[in-house]
């Protein structure tokens, strides 16, 4: 395997990673916890451990679809991003426009994306969100919507794309403006 190959391999690492870490906490979850119940709350009710299931995608979006349609919506189609993703961490095409750094935020997209498709694929479309933490009112949430390692993975990761996306667009601009 050639240096370059290697190098571009290191990325699925921290995918691999997170897959693992969602699976495992999931798996402890359902087992040590009822569906439906709060296992454990710290700080005062401001975090709970929880057990519950999404139907459907973030915020319950799309939980009232026919099931044919969830399966293309919630499978099939986050199946293809996830063959997109995987093309593009690897790929050579994209040397020029993305970062190494860039190359590790879809990384870590790719795993917890994965992590919450394989909850779908073998738990019967029902993804395992267990941690709620409280928002006491803000946007109109008495608690945030639950979530999982690998939901956490993905907004932590897209949100260090966009940063890196909106710097490298700023730098560029003074590069044409100069």
């Amino acid at each position: 395997m050639k240096k370059d190959d290697a190098k571009r391999l290191l990325p699925f690492i921290l995918s691999l990673l997170i897959i693992v870490l969602d699976q495992v906490t999931k798996t402890w979850i359902v087992k040590n916890i009822p569906e439906g119940s709060v296992g454990y709350s710290f700080l005062n009710d401001f975090l709970w451990i929880v057990h519950v299931r999404n139907t459907a995608v973030a915020f319950s979006m799309g939980d009232g679809l026919p099931l044919a349609v969830k399966y293309i919506f919630f499978i099939g189609l986050p199946l293809a991003l996830m063959v997109l993703l995987t093309w593009g961490v690897y790929s050579h095409k994209f040397d020029k426009e993305i970062s190494t750094f860039q190359r590790w935020c879809l990384a870590g997209i790719l795993g917890g994306g994965m992590g919450n498709l394989i909850d779908r694929i073998f738990r019967n479309l029902r993804v395992v969100d267990w941690i709620s933490v409280n928002f006491y009112g803000f946007l109109g949430f008495e608690r945030f919507p639950t979530w999982n390692v690998g939901d956490g993975c993905v907004v932590v990761s897209v949100i260090l794309l966009l940063i890196t996306l909106i710097i490298d667009d700023v730098k560029n601009k003074k590069k044409t403006e100069a």
